[in-house]
């Protein structure tokens, strides 16, 4: 049995599997959800505790690990009435691993300066599939030795974890993943149709250009689910990306980066959300060039 408690918020599709390796690797687990319901029936499949609060599950915790939807939750989390801001003890770690602001990442890391406590701001890439395999990559903002203490936590369920730099590199990181995937997705998307259009089999195009220069993971991945219309049964959702690429052009008015694809993409998914399609995974991009 590890000695470290860790308290874990936010058992969503990521969350859920991320707090279960840990406790599988024989950590000390409090876990805390929104809605309790999820934490009961984590409670049924993995060792651990229930907390009501934020607040509660932080008492005593080593490590704090945050996974959930934006920087208004985070806020509500660390700040609000039932807070881990009033219970998080000295020399604590706090992980957060919501894909949010680098702006709130360094608000954070100012107040665990002032507080007493650490913080990284830690998102992941790898979706679903990746928390339950245990094979997220992680890109991580804060001080290096914070990092290395937090380490062992990460590798429970992360296969790639790098330090970026310091606090709000993290989230500029996923930013970068957001704004590549979002391209390669498109791409992915305007080829299939074409190549359909065209009449050839999706199947065999996917197997020949899986072993050349067009290789992705959104193409192998991604490029059956629209043929096959899987993006309805949800995955990573529009909400989310939609989302994530507000933030990413939000960014880029502050750093002067010209995004004009991103843009228009991100514009995709704001229709798709208008359709009713918030819900559906992001490769229902592919069924607006029907």
């Amino acid at each position: 049995m590890n000695n470290t408690k860790v308290a874990f918020i936010g058992l969503g599709v990521m969350g859920y599997p991320m707090a279960g390796h840990l406790a599988t690797k024989g950590f000390d687990v409090v876990v805390h959800n929104r809605t309790k319901s999820k934490s009961e029936n984590w409670l049924k499949e993995f060792k651990g505790a229930l907390s009501e609060t934020a607040a509660v599950a932080t008492k005593d915790a080593d490590m704090v690990c945050v996974c959930v939807g934006n920087d208004d939750d985070v806020k509500q989390i660390v700040y609000g009435s039932n807070g881990l801001l009033a219970t998080i003890k000295k020399g604590a770690i706090l992980i957060d691993h919501t894909t949010g602001s680098a702006q709130l990442a360094r608000e954070l890391s100012r107040t665990a300066n002032e507080k007493g406590f650490e913080f990284l701001d830690a998102p992941v890439s790898g979706g679903g599939a990746g928390a339950k395999s245990a094979k997220l990559s992680i890109m991580v903002g804060g001080n290096k030795g914070t990092f290395e203490k937090a380490l062992p936590i990460m590798q429970c369920y992360g296969a790639s974890i790098n330090l970026m730099g310091q606090n709000g590199c993290g989230q500029l990181t996923k930013m970068v993943n957001q704004i590549c995937i979002s391209a390669n997705l498109q791409g992915v998307a305007e080829a299939f149709r074409f190549g359909l259009n065209a009449g050839l089999d999706m199947n065999k195009v996917i197997a020949v250009l899986s072993k050349g220069a067009a290789q992705s993971w959104q193409l192998e991945n991604r490029g059956p689910w629209m043929l096959n219309e899987q993006y309805k049964n949800g995955g990573f959702v529009v909400d989310l990306i939609n989302k994530d690429l507000n933030l990413v052009i939000g960014e880029s008015e502050i750093n002067n980066s010209k995004l004009p694809v991103t843009t228009v993409i991100n514009n995709y998914f704001e229709q798709l959300k208008k359709d009713g399609k918030g819900k559906w995974d992001f490769s229902s991009l592919f069924t607006l060039l029907k």
